[in-house]
């Protein structure tokens, strides 16, 4: 096998980088020379893996701390409409340059065969069309282009596939594409513009999936809506779960807590660091009860949290490996991150979440959609809400059942072999491609000369 050239980019946020490293070291493995651009926050990350990291430059960088530190003029804005208007401009739209950028920059050291990026990073249009490399971008998201039989993503709401329920949909996709993405296209078709681009339909986050060569989406079809009018460049890859380094012990229950019959995980991630949004009302909810709560913090306040809730049924930890904790669970309580969820369905533990920001309540909509577990549909739900959405998933089974067969279904993919043959297949075609146009204009140049 040829050794390629691979540069990995990401937006620098954490959903966006994580669910790449397996990929990133399996290719490596293979003897592929890959290289990463994204934020200074992963820089430790990038090199541990042993991969050399480009950091950004003239891109803004999200990682550096809180959106409203980041852009204090945000904070001035407070209906979440107007929030998701300035993020998609702000967040998105105008670093596709910046990103673009950077990259010719690296090109000129590291002149790569192939960018692999997660499919809400921006660049890849300019990758794609400026500097004609081909481009994979992997859906670290629930899948957000714009699709005739669905109501508009970023909404959170559900499909309905009867007549008058696709009329409805078909208003709601015209009045978001004029109240939320007008602004955003007619820049985004401005800077194209300005960079000799074509001009693609649809909103940023259609423009980036239908743009990329391929769009591997992690997942399977299962936990997707139906469309008709499935991009004809998107792969379903399975669960593309981060990179998990060396093992060294399963985590094991401390013995009192192993007499409990019922068990809850709840965790907000790591980037979500306000306990009170989740973790304490699901702590108020079940202490003193007969169901063992255990809530990771990710490092936030877990000395507090402990003091506050001493009770014999928490227990309360910063991290536990969750492919060892999920097995001993009934239930998962979460805001619905998608990596998390993912390894959720593959440990087959139904779910309550409450979660709207970041594109959680289109993650969150499915959950619910497909009774996967209780969407709850906040951001900040209350004790009773959390108890009432848990006692509904140990009461009825079918929770359980779509999960466990969703998992199945998880089975049937083998995400790194998946994309190792997608890489493979892209590259190859894309070089006889070039040599093809390499050969016709030799030929016209020939034929010009004996003119």
């Amino acid at each position: 096998m040829k050794s390629r050239r691979i540069l990995f980019a990401n937006f620098p946020g954490d959903g966006h980088f994580n669910p790449l490293t397996r990929l990133a070291v399996h290719l490596k493995k293979l003897g592929h020379d890959v290289r990463w651009y994204t934020g200074r926050k992963y820089q430790e990350k990038v090199e541990m893996l042993g991969i050399p990291f480009y950091p950004l430059k003239r891109a803004i960088d999200f990682s550096a701390g809180e959106p409203d530190q980041i852009f204090p003029e945000r904070k001035l804005y407070k209906s979440q409409v107007a929030k998701l208007k300035f993020d998609i401009k702000h967040a998105f739209v105008l670093r596709g340059p910046e990103f673009y950028e950077d990259i010719k920059d690296i090109e000129r050291s590291f002149p790569f065969d192939l960018l692999i990026a997660d499919n809400c990073f921006t660049g890849i249009p300019f990758v794609r069309q400026s500097l004609e490399k081909p481009v994979i971008a992997i859906g670290v998201v629930a899948l957000p282009e714009t699709s005739k039989d669905l109501p508009p993503a970023g909404l959170g709401l559900t499909p309905s596939y009867s007549f008058f329920g696709k009329r409805k949909q078909d208003l709601l996709r015209f009045f978001s594409d004029k109240l939320i993405f007008a602004e955003s296209k007619k820049l985004i078709d401005q800077i194209y513009a300005d960079y000799g681009m074509e001009r693609v339909k649809g909103n940023i986050f259609d423009v980036v999936c239908r743009e990329a060569d391929l769009l591997l989406q992690s997942g399977t079809p299962g936990f997707e809506y139906f469309r008709s009018d499935l991009g004809k460049n998107v792969r379903f890859i399975g669960p593309l779960l981060p990179h998990g380094g060396k093992k060294t012990q399963s985590y094991q229950l401390p013995g009192w807590y192993r007499q409990f019959k019922k068990k809850i995980l709840v965790t907000q991630g790591t980037v979500e660091t306000d306990v009170e949004k989740i973790i304490v009302p699901t702590l108020e909810a079940f202490k003193n009860t007969d169901v063992l709560v255990v809530a990771t913090t990710g490092g936030s306040k877990t000395e507090e949290l402990r003091r506050r809730y001493s009770h014999y049924n928490v227990l309360i930890e910063d991290f536990i490996p969750f492919g060892d904790i999920m097995p001993l669970c009934d239930v998962y309580v979460t805001n619905g991150g998608y990596g998390g969820v993912m390894l959720g369905v593959q440990n087959k533990l139904p779910m309550v979440v409450a979660g709207v920001h970041e594109g959680k309540n289109e993650i969150n909509a499915r959950i619910g959609y497909f009774k996967f577990g209780v969407n709850l549909k906040t951001e900040k739900p209350a004790a009773s809400q959390i108890k009432s959405g848990v006692e509904l998933i140990l009461r009825d089974k079918s929770y359980k059942n779509n999960v466990v067969k969703l998992a199945k279904e998880f089975e049937q993919y083998d995400p790194a072999a998946l994309c190792e043959k997608y890489v493979n297949e892209l590259l190859s075609k894309h070089e006889k491609g070039t040599r093809a146009t390499f050969l016709k204009m030799i030929q016209k140049y020939a034929e010009e000369k004996v003119y």
